[in-house]
């Protein structure tokens, strides 16, 4: 597929290619919504397999943002940020300096935070350059913990639809990857009485996550295929496909990871499953929106609640799925374009 066909399909308003070489700097901007709002999402710093896997990682996660915001009622659309190279190699400083001076160019579309493979501390140097950063220590600071929250109380909204309790004591969930988010989504699942099972792909960390909570460790090729309630994708996207769906050997998936669909049609696939599928999008929004402190004003408090009502929204989701025939997918996708379609604005195509 073509590049303007890529974005003509997906609904992009804007896709930039970026080079400072005095920096050693490489990276992608996607811009892909600025109907309800300036377009927000976070700056990803890895390297990719190839030039296509960055600039099919920055579109899908940019649409990815915009139906996130929409579907969370938030007044912002959706980007994304790739810097393209290894974040520990030398000169990564001045690799950021260079991405916030391209983010600077774009005069507020897009506003950008931190995300895999950047922190808090990288947004300061990067704010230096461009006021148009968030996700800043000592203001909305690591949204980790706000997303982990988010994503417990998706999960506490699923295992209500389909056991009839929210209470998770006793339910064994399999989480894939033990990073910042899935730490913490580790940790409140452990405190509500859930039995773990964590892998990671620095399986150090998958052990030592998984001795502290009492829980177990397994290789990472093994997570999905593990006997348990939900399978928790906490890590990078894709986790969910052909190969994957049919050794599934849960009831539920919720998890954090961006873009956990290879393809929407494995929506369908879990689905005929008949295993409950929560929208990522739905379940990770907590960290936009603890983000949008900074963009919209809010307090603490009044993000938390936002955080706290993903409960609802999962729930509305369902509601609707079940309304309307279709998967859960589907129904997130079409409560995110019927915002979008009331703020005037036109979408890809499905």
């Amino acid at each position: 597929m073509s590049i303007f066909a890529a974005l003509r399909t997906l609904g992009h308003e804007q896709l930039l290619f970026c080079r400072d070489p005095a920096a050693g700097y490489e990276g992608i901007i996607a811009v892909h919504s600025t109907v309800l709002g300036p377009a927000v999402g976070g700056t990803r710093f890895r390297p990719y397999a190839s030039e296509e896997d960055a600039v099919r990682d920055a579109l899908r996660l940019a649409r990815g943002m915009t139906y996130k915001c929409a579907a969370a009622g938030l007044p912002l659309g959706g980007g994304k940020s790739v810097i393209i190279g290894d974040p520990s190699a030398p000169g990564r400083e001045a690799r950021l300096r260079a991405h916030a001076r391209f983010v600077d160019r774009l005069g507020g579309r897009y506003l950008t935070a931190e995300d895999v493979g950047t922190t808090p501390a990288d947004m300061l140097i990067m704010r230096e350059e461009t006021p148009h950063v968030a996700g800043l220590p000592g203001r909305s600071g690591n949204p980790s913990p706000v997303t982990a929250l988010g994503v417990f109380r998706a999960m506490q909204a699923a295992a209500r639809w389909r056991w009839g309790s929210d209470d998770l004591s006793g339910r064994t969930v399999a989480l894939q990857g033990c990073g910042s988010v899935g730490a913490s989504l580790a940790r409140r699942l452990h405190e509500a009485g859930a039995a773990l099972v964590v892998s990671d792909v620095v399986e150090e960390r998958a052990a030592a996550l998984a001795a502290e909570l009492g829980g177990r460790a397994v290789a990472p090729a093994e997570i999905h295929r593990q006997a348990a309630d939900i399978f928790a994708p906490c890590a990078l996207g894709a986790v969910l496909n052909d190969a994957t769906i049919p050794e599934l050997r849960v009831e539920i998936v919720a998890g954090a990871a961006n873009n956990q669909l290879l393809e929407p049609r494995d929506g369908d696939l879990l689905e005929e499953r008949g295993i409950l599928y929560v929208p990522d999008y739905i379940a990770n929004a907590g960290g936009v929106i603890n983000g949008s402190r900074e963009v919209l004003g809010w307090s603490e408090e009044a993000a938390a609640a936002r955080v706290r009502e993903l409960y609802d929204a999962t729930l509305r989701v369902f509601e609707l799925a079940r309304a309307q025939r279709v998967p859960p997918h589907i129904a997130a996708d079409r409560m995110a374009e019927e915002r979008l379609a009331a703020g005037g604005g036109e979408i890809g195509q499905r």
